[in-house]
């Protein structure tokens, strides 16, 4: 596939257009301009850099790439050397982030659910931040132990932290990454528990207050689905050579 039919069609799936984000999504650093083979990942780490030039990769898929507002605009020091191995082989970057969490089908929250078995009911606003918070139900109400348990077999690790809920759990709202800021929305909007992948000091305060359940399950461990899903995708869409490779990360 040509580099500008596969960024067309990434765009046309995920409509980056849509979402304001932090960051540029779509095509970050040109490379080739064809295209077959392409690694996917959660972050464009050099590590991850390096295993797609081990592949011989055309192209690198990403959920969280560079350019993110606030940081410093000089390509000095780490960005440089990342960016540098990227041209020396001639691979492309192509990184979405906000599009990539909300998509109803291969985005994070609706990967997160279905690799969980929740039954999704909605999301907290159909735009706007709030758009990035999912809703849904348990097939049956569980206490907080078992959803933690469970969160741990599935994601294979242990939770950052957890605030229990005063009672059982069946309904739930969730957003991948760090969403922890949306807790109080979670709690208005009348869920038994939020799970998001980080936690800040007042996230377990919030929790208590509002009798809230509160699950960190890591925001690598809970983003590792969607890109994964999108590079499923354009293999069996688009007969593309796509391997996932999960530079682990215990955040």
């Amino acid at each position: 596939m040509q580099r500008q039919q596969l960024t067309k069609t990434l765009n046309a799936l995920l409509q980056p257009t849509k979402v304001k984000d932090y960051c540029p999504n779509g095509l970050q650093v040109e490379g080739r301009a064809e295209v077959q083979r392409i690694v996917t990942g959660v972050t464009a780490s050099q590590a991850l850099i390096d295993k797609a030039i081990e592949q011989n990769a055309d192209a690198l898929l990403v959920h969280h790439g560079y350019f993110w507002k606030g940081e410093a605009d000089a390509i000095v020091g780490m960005k440089k050397r990342r960016i540098a191995a990227l041209l020396a082989h001639d691979i492309n970057l192509y990184a979405y982030h906000l599009p990539l969490d909300i998509h109803p089908q291969l985005g994070n929250n609706a990967q997160l659910a279905k690799l969980m078995q929740w039954q999704v009911t909605g999301s907290l606003a159909t735009e706007g931040p709030l758009a990035c918070v999912m809703t849904g139900e348990l097939a049956q109400a569980v206490d907080s132990e078992t959803l933690q348990q469970s969160l741990q077999q599935r994601l294979g690790r242990s939770l950052t932290a957890m605030q229990a809920a005063p009672g059982k759990i069946k309904t739930l709202a969730w957003c991948t990454g760090g969403g922890q800021g949306f807790i109080d929305a979670a709690a208005d909007y009348g869920v038994d528990a939020f799970i998001t992948g980080e936690v800040s000091e007042q996230t377990i305060h919030s929790a208590r207050e509002h009798g809230l359940g509160f699950f960190a399950a890591g925001h690598h461990a809970t983003e590792r689905y969607g890109v994964k899903a999108l590079g499923g995708y354009l293999a069996e869409q688009h007969q593309l050579d796509v391997s996932f490779i999960d530079i682990d990360n215990p955040a």
